[in-house]
């Protein structure tokens, strides 16, 4: 469905709000790149976005009939600034909203959850999209990259646990196909990879890619709690990520579904071939600095 109305997306120049606009330029819509900075993006009309400031929330509003939600990150409850922003969206003329929670969070729930139990009332078409944990965890300057690169180590509190990791790519498919489509879902979406891998999978796939030795140190909630909050995320929101490896010891994220493949008309993609393609394209780069294993 094109449209000369746009389509705002929040977290434009993020991982998975940078893949969207490029996917709605490349269909031919209509975007609104909100960003903090307002950084240009190719194919989309920049335009500062800060969800703490509401005076930037008009302007950025102009002109959308739709909207791709991608929460404010480390905020102890999302819906406290994002809600009153829904409804100035609703009363803006925005007709369908599309948000990004987690596979691990259900309507209601912490976080996204309270957003995700009122987008229905908000929105006359709505989506929520639950992926699985990011294929893209392991690149750029998340966490695990960042482990992987300085120490070749994935430290978790999930065990044994698998999970069914999705790539971006796929997240930000399902999101336009959510966004564009005729009908609008009006459900969530819960998105996964095409099987579940522990995080001694994961290691093992990482370092054939790299050509490291990458292993999976498995932590107790309390020390990769307290290790969150010492690397600086507030103490509650460092609770809930430790939580959420501990339910993924405990099976929560144990599944695939076919979400992917039933919205897109192709399979998701293999995590073996995002980490070849992702990971072995970047190792040489970064085994090349002076301290790369050093440290």
């Amino acid at each position: 469905m094109q449209t000369s109305a746009a389509t705002l997306v929040i977290g434009a120049t993020g991982t998975t709000g940078s893949r969207v606009v490029a996917r709605l330029a490349a269909a031919g819509h209509r975007a609104r790149a909100a960003s903090r900075a307002a950084r240009p993006v190719p194919g989309a009309e920049a335009v500062r976005f800060d969800w703490e400031d509401p005076s930037s929330h008009g302007e950025a509003l102009t002109g959308a009939d739709r909207v791709y939600l991608v929460p404010p990150i480390g905020h102890p409850d999302p819906a406290e600034v994002m809600l009153p922003f829904l409804e100035r969206a609703r009363d803006a003329g925005v007709r369908r909203a599309v948000l990004l929670s987690s596979s691990a969070i259900p309507a209601g729930g912490p976080a996204t959850g309270r957003v995700h139990r009122a987008l229905p009332s908000l929105f006359e078409e709505w989506a929520v999209l639950r992926p699985s944990w990011f294929m893209q965890n392991f690149t750029g300057d998340h966490t695990h990259a960042l482990s992987i690169r300085e120490a070749g180590v994935i430290r978790t509190a999930a065990g044994e646990g698998r999970v069914g990791f999705v790539d971006a790519e796929d997240i930000a498919a399902v999101a336009v196909h959510a966004l564009t489509d005729e009908r609008a879902p009006d459900t969530d979406l819960v998105l996964t990879g095409p099987r579940p891998l522990s995080y001694d999978e994961v290691a093992s796939a990482v370092g054939r890619a790299t050509g490291r030795d990458v292993r999976h140190e498995r932590l107790t909630y309390e020390t990769m709690r307290d290790r969150l909050a010492a690397s600086g995320i507030p103490v509650l929101f460092a609770e809930m990520l430790a939580g959420m490896d501990r339910a993924i010891a405990g099976g929560a994220e144990d599944r695939v579904t076919d979400t992917v493949l039933r919205l897109t008309g192709r399979p998701p993609g293999d995590f073996d071939d995002f980490a070849a393609r992702e990971l072995g394209r970047t190792a040489g780069a970064a085994d090349s600095r002076p301290d790369a294993q050093a440290r």
